[in-house]
């Protein structure tokens, strides 16, 4: 897990060309996306179609994300963050963000950290950063195999995308989640700081996984 600074981050809708502002006290998050290997390690299987251990798990829904993160914080002896009901839309879902454990990081910590201070579309050359539909041969690879941003994470931009915490517009689209980053099939649009996607949270598809998150100066 790496440190990540207090600060701020203007988050965009694209559609709507809506901007708001978060604050993003400091936090911890994962340098890569959760492995397949980490993942059977906590769940003893691993979901999806056979690929290398160190690959990014996909095939993980956003409330499959959330047992395993609680599973993992039980693992090392921290507190779960979440108390997951049995809503199949997750609506019931609560999150405890100062129990200490493991969880997804929220949307604009993920942006805030994506960014790590740059403002462009990414934070660097896509070619160095990412693996996209431009040279990934369309499958997932290693995690921490292309260039990591100023702060030390990988794979922010490309590989697999990114379950996050928030729902996308409740207003509008009910229970579902926010997923970021860009996947190793998507064309360069899809793969910015800024590009927002999302689906239901029972959502098991091949290119999105997740990372974790923790909250700083927790035990």
């Amino acid at each position: 897990m790496i440190g990540i600074p207090a600060g701020e981050i203007v988050l965009l809708d694209e559609g709507t060309r809506t901007t708001w502002n978060v604050q993003v006290e400091p936090f911890l998050l994962g340098s890569t996306p959760v492995t397949r290997e980490l993942y059977g390690a906590v769940q003893n299987e691993v979901p999806g179609p056979t690929a290398g251990p160190q690959t990014p798990v996909t095939e993980v829904s956003w409330l499959d994300a959330l047992q395993f993160c609680n599973l993992l914080s039980e693992a090392v002896g921290l507190k779960p963050c979440y108390s997951i009901g049995d809503d199949p839309d997750g609506l019931d879902v609560t999150c405890d963000r100062e129990a200490g454990g493991y969880r997804l990081p929220s949307e604009a910590e993920w942006e805030y950290a994506c960014r790590a201070g740059t403002s462009g579309a990414r934070y660097g050359d896509l070619e160095d950063i990412a693996w996209y539909r431009g040279n990934s041969g369309g499958r997932v690879h290693d995690v921490a195999t292309r260039a990591p941003n100023a702060w030390g994470l990988h794979d922010m931009i490309g590989n697999v995308w990114e379950w996050c915490w928030d729902r996308y517009d409740p207003q509008i689209y009910g229970p579902y989640r926010v997923f970021r980053g860009g996947g190793a099939d998507d064309q360069p649009r899809g793969c910015r700081a800024s590009c927002r996607r999302k689906s239901h949270p029972t959502l098991r598809i091949d290119d999105l996984g997740f990372r974790l998150a923790r909250t700083a100066g927790l035990r």
